[in-house]
C-alpha cells in the first residue's frame, strides 16, 4: 500500500570531510529525522527509483511535489516500522516475496526472460537483493496495517445499499451497461468500502503518530534532487 501524507520543518545536512584530499566533499545529506532516526538523501533517491520501478514509470526527474511525496512516504514508513518493531505478528515469508516479484515481472514484457529482467533492474539501479528487501518490508507494513486497523472496520448492509444506489447504479446507467442486482454486487461493494475505510483509518493513525513524534525535514531547495 502506497500512502501520500504531509510532513514538517527544519534544514539539516551531513558533510563528511576527507583530510587526505585536503577538501570537503558532500557524500550524503540528511533530508529528514524521525524520532532521531536519520533518513539520508541516498535513501530518498533509492526510494524514488524503487517507486518508479514498482509503478512502471520511466526513471526521469520527479517534479518537486512528487519528490516531497516520496520523502513524506519515507517518513510514514519509518513511523510504521517503529510500530512494527513493537508488534507481535508474523512476518512475510520468502515465498510471499517471490510471488510479489512474479506479479511485478508480469507487468513488464521484457522481464519474462532472465536477461531482460536483469537489464530492467539495472536500468532502475536496483539489485535483486534490494528488491526483495524492499518488497518484504512493504508486505510486512501492509500486514501490520491490516492487523491493526481491519478489526475496526464494519461495513453494514445499509452502507452497501447506499453505495449501490448512489454510485454503482448511476455509473452503470451512464455507461449504458446492464444493471447488476444488489445481492450480486454486494461482495464487490463491501470490498471497495472496506478498502476506503482502511485508508481513512490509516490516514488518521499516521496523523496521530506524526503528532506524537519528533519529525524534521529539510526544505526541498536544500536537497540536490532525486534521479
Amino acid at each position: 500500500m502506497h500512502r501520500k501524507l504531509p510532513v514538517l520543518i527544519a534544514t539539516l545536512s551531513l558533510v563528511y570531510f576527507l583530510p587526505m584530499w585536503g577538501l570537503a566533499e558532500v557524500l550524503d545529506r540528511i533530508v529528514a529525522k524521525v524520532n532521531g532516526h536519520i533518513i539520508l538523501q541516498s535513501d530518498w533517491e533509492d526510494a524514488v527509483r524503487f517507486e518508479a520501478f514498482e509503478n512502471g514509470r520511466p526513471l526521469e526527474p520527479f517534479s518537486p511535489a512528487e519528490q516531497d511525496a516520496v520523502l513524506h512516504r519515507l517518513v510514514d514508513q519509518e513511523l510504521l516500522e517503529e510500530q512494527m518493531r513493537s508488534a507481535d505478528f508474523g512476518r512475510v515469508s520468502d515465498e510471499e516475496v517471490t510471488k510479489r516479484i512474479a506479479e511485478i515481472r508480469q507487468e513488464y514484457p521484457e522481464a519474462q526472460a532472465e536477461e531482460g529482467w536483469s537489464r530492467l533492474l539495472a536500468r532502475y539501479g536496483i539489485t535483486e537483493a534490494e528488491l526483495r528487501r524492499r518488497l518484504g518490508l512493504e508486505l510486512d507494513l501492509a500486514r501490520l496495517v491490516d492487523a491493526r486497523l481491519r478489526p475496526n472496520v464494519n461495513i453494514d448492509s445499509e452502507a452497501i445499499a447506499t453505495y449501490y444506489n448512489q454510485q454503482l447504479l448511476p455509473r452503470l446507467r451512464d455507461a449504458g451497461a446492464k444493471e447488476v442486482p444488489l445481492d450480486e454486487a454486494s461482495p464487490g461493494i463491501k470490498k471497495v468500502l472496506t478498502e476506503q475505510k482502511l485508508n481513512e483509518l490509516l490516514v488518521a493513525w499516521l496523523e496521530n503518530l506524526r503528532s506524537d513524534s519528533d519529525i524534521q525535514t529539510s526544505p526541498l531547495d536544500s536537497r540536490n534532487g532525486a534521479p
